[in-house]
């Protein structure tokens, strides 16, 4: 039954929270609580209604994280499948809600899940607003109107067999594989760009540094490939979480018992949901410990933080190389991308790398989010698992994006500060260092102080001292050998440099 609503659609609220419809009429739908006003256009019911009056905490829906939305749907399809083979659910039924599941794994009624990603109950609320706007789909599929259970059950047909306990972490577990996926692939594309700068700069040398003081000489092409390599070490580590989260508690229902599936409904619905996913699923051997444990949330969430600290890193060694442009190091230049202040004319902050820094500091922060949430959970179920859900989801999705800018509006530009280098090399006291094997320690050190003291070029003392000719001088201190591309007394390894895409 609906009837017109008293107020306006902007004004129905849940303590400040607008609940999202685009009409003033309702319907009215009961629980064991008793009866609740629901929006009549509303695919959602009862359930969702009250997590929307209870939890107006986040100000964001589940829908922000579509992977998450999709992946409900898939273990709903999965589940009506499995109860269809083993005789639990109605073939005309099975087929309403197969094609509700799979309109909203093509991306229609994404708009419907709208219970708010913080929420008590171990994500009952979001497996009840996926149940009802499955039924509610369903129904219209089938001819009736909505609200009509009697017909199609949110919880007696869509939830036969489940429980949110293994439904929920099963759902979030492909949600992440399926964020990480498209992470991983813009990650990748960001070592390559590292790669190709790393190449292009092969011949640029420059001053190496350690601890923040001169070092020895390289190019600028071995430090950018340097950023690529540990960039290819993490999409190696990221890939190697998917596997764990392939095993799931599906089918274990409550606690991991199996209570009220049928005894082959386990083996039945991960079948199912492998072949709709395209993904190895694997029943966990123990649904018991399965349905309890998040430990596979914390190794995930700490290979992300490792690969955000480490992106971080080098957006410093980027802020830092680019510094100046006239009191800094200024060895190569950054995009300029925005005006860098309100008071100063002309300067140009990096911007890009700011940006995904602050990303990697939120990563950081939900991997102790995440931590304390796998603490604290409880006996046989871990109650805290949307917001482990909301961390690494929204983790996964920052770092993606943070990865695109980083390549796109400061990578790609990226161009080196050539003269200024040169210079640097030339008057470094550093280059020594390659002539120790010729004139030794004592007497490089010697050396050493008094290009410092003077101000002269090393390769000047050196011959002065009658210690090498300057045919030798010249010969052991191009740039090849500096750098170690040539070897001076003995082969050096340098890794080739390489940007092509990781299989």
């Amino acid at each position: 039954m609906t009837r017109p609503h008293p107020n306006t659609v902007e004004s129905v609220r849940s303590n400040d929270e607008v609940i999202p419809t685009n009409t003033t009429e309702t319907r009215t739908e009961t629980d064991s609580l008793g009866s609740v006003e629901v929006p009549a256009d509303a695919y959602w019911g009862v359930h969702t209604m009250r997590a929307l009056q209870n939890f107006p905490i986040s100000k964001r829906p589940i829908s922000v994280y579509p992977e998450l939305v999709v992946a409900l749907a898939q273990v709903k399809q999965a589940a009506c499948r499995a109860n269809k083979e083993l005789g639990a659910l109605d073939p005309r039924k099975q087929a309403w809600i197969d094609e509700a599941c799979q309109r909203i794994i093509d991306g229609e009624f994404h708009d419907q899940f709208v219970v708010g990603v913080i929420q008590g109950g171990a994500g009952t609320s979001t497996n009840m607003n996926a149940n009802e706007v499955i039924a509610n789909v369903a129904l219209e599929i089938a001819g009736y109107p909505r609200a009509r259970y009697d017909l199609i059950h949110p919880i007696d047909d869509v939830n036969r067999s489940q429980s949110t306990n293994d439904t929920y972490p099963t759902a979030l577990k492909l949600a992440m594989t399926a964020s990480l996926t498209t992470m991983l692939t813009e990650l990748d594309l960001l070592r390559i760009s590292f790669g190709r700068k790393g190449r292009e700069f092969h011949e640029v040398l420059k001053v190496g540094r350690t601890q923040l003081q001169d070092a020895v000489p390289m190019t600028l092409g071995q430090e950018f490939h340097g950023f690529a390599t540990t960039l290819g070490e993490d999409i190696a580590r990221l890939r190697e979480t998917i596997k764990l989260l392939s095993e799931v508690n599906l089918g274990g229902t409550a606690v991991g018992t199996g209570i009220t599936a049928d005894p082959g409904y386990a083996a039945a619905v991960v079948r199912h949901l492998s072949e709709i996913t395209g993904q190895r699923l694997e029943t966990a051997p123990d649904l018991v410990e399965a349905t309890s444990d998040t430990g596979v949330f914390m190794t995930f969430s700490s290979a992300l933080k490792r690969s955000a600290i480490k992106l971080s890193k080098i957006c410093n060694d980027l802020r830092l190389l680019s510094s100046g442009p006239q009191a800094g190091l200024g060895e190569i230049h950054l995009p300029p991308k925005q005006a860098g202040s309100s008071i100063m004319p002309g300067k140009v902050n990096p911007v890009i790398p700011e940006a995904v820094s602050q990303v990697a500091y939120a990563v950081a922060g939900a991997d102790v989010t995440v931590m304390m949430a796998a603490e604290n959970g409880q006996l046989q179920l871990n109650a805290f698992e949307p917001v482990i859900a909301h961390s690494l989801l929204q983790s996964i999705t920052w770092m993606r994006q943070a990865c695109w800018t980083l390549r796109v509006n400061c990578v790609d530009g990226i161009t080196p500060n050539t003269e200024h280098l040169e210079a640097q090399v030339a008057s470094s006291v550093g280059v020594i260092t390659a002539l120790i094997p010729f004139i030794g320690y004592a007497e490089a050190a010697k050396l050493a102080k008094a290009a410092l003291t003077t101000g002269r070029p090393v390769a000047d003392l050196v011959v002065e001292a009658g210690l090498m000719t300057r045919e030798d001088v010249t010969r052991q201190l191009m740039p090849s050998r500096l750098s170690g591309v040539h070897p001076i007394t003995q082969a050096i390894n340098v890794v080739e440099l390489k940007g092509e895409p990781s299989d």
